[in-house]
């Protein structure tokens, strides 16, 4: 299938999906999905980004619990479905497998060697953990829930990092938010954007919180910070 690769990673091999760019070669974002897995609102964001002149590669990160997940954000039932496997994933497994991904997608003759990853949600934690623990040029994370758990590690980003936070998120509390811009604000590398009244997923497409001109204005602010940083 033209949309998809394989990723021959250490602990087994699952599939990403992949959107390309009409100019080749071309610099790459990993696309880090939320709980409903790699589902029609992360293919549009490949899609976009693609239109954007990246090549956009999004893996499945739940492929050692069930490969091939795809979840509606509109079913309560795949809800329920996707709780149930963001709860028992392995993250730092997920890590390996990410990192696994960025090799593979460095090595294609479509990329220019140029990475960044690109989360949400559960993602965004993966972002975080990635960018601390493995060698990316950028990354970015919106609404990354649980992060301020893992900010002892935060002496270890060196990758330039955007975080864009909705201060009404009521998976991220008001003390995790201030916790994650505190440790975040020694970092020179780093930005926390935050956009008042917004509440979890608001940048998602179709998604209940989804409001327009925030996703918008974070929309933009990634564009243009990968752009710069992924020249």
């Amino acid at each position: 299938m033209k949309d998809r690769i394989t990723i021959e990673g250490r602990d087994g091999t699952f599939y990403a999906h992949i959107a390309r760019p009409k100019t080749l070669p071309a610099s790459a974002v990993v696309v880090l999905q939320e709980l409903f897995g790699v589902n029609a609102d992360i293919r549009k964001t490949c899609d976009e980004l693609a239109e954007q002149g990246f090549v956009a590669v999004a893996p499945d990160l739940f492929w050692r619990q069930e490969p091939g997940v795809d979840l509606s954000v509109t079913s309560e039932a795949d809800w329920q479905h996707g709780l149930r496997l963001y709860q028992a994933y392995d993250r730092d497994a997920g890590v390996r497998d990410i990192n696994d991904t960025l090799d593979t997608v460095a090595k294609l003759p479509e990329c220019t060697g140029k990475i960044a990853v690109q989360g949400y949600c559960l993602g965004a934690l993966m972002t975080f953990l990635t960018a601390v623990r493995c060698h990316v040029d950028a990354a970015v994370a919106y609404h990354g829930a649980d992060t301020e758990r893992y900010l002892g590690e935060v002496d270890n980003l060196s990758a330039p990092l955007l975080m864009h936070l909705g201060e009404e998120d009521e998976f991220i509390s008001k003390p995790a938010q201030a916790e994650i811009k505190t440790a975040i604000a020694g970092k020179p590398n780093a930005t926390v954007y935050s956009y008042p009244g917004q509440r979890h997923a608001f940048a998602r497409h179709n998604g209940a919180h989804y409001d327009a001109a925030a996703a918008a204005l974070a929309n933009e602010r990634t564009s243009e910070f990968l752009h710069q940083r992924l020249r």
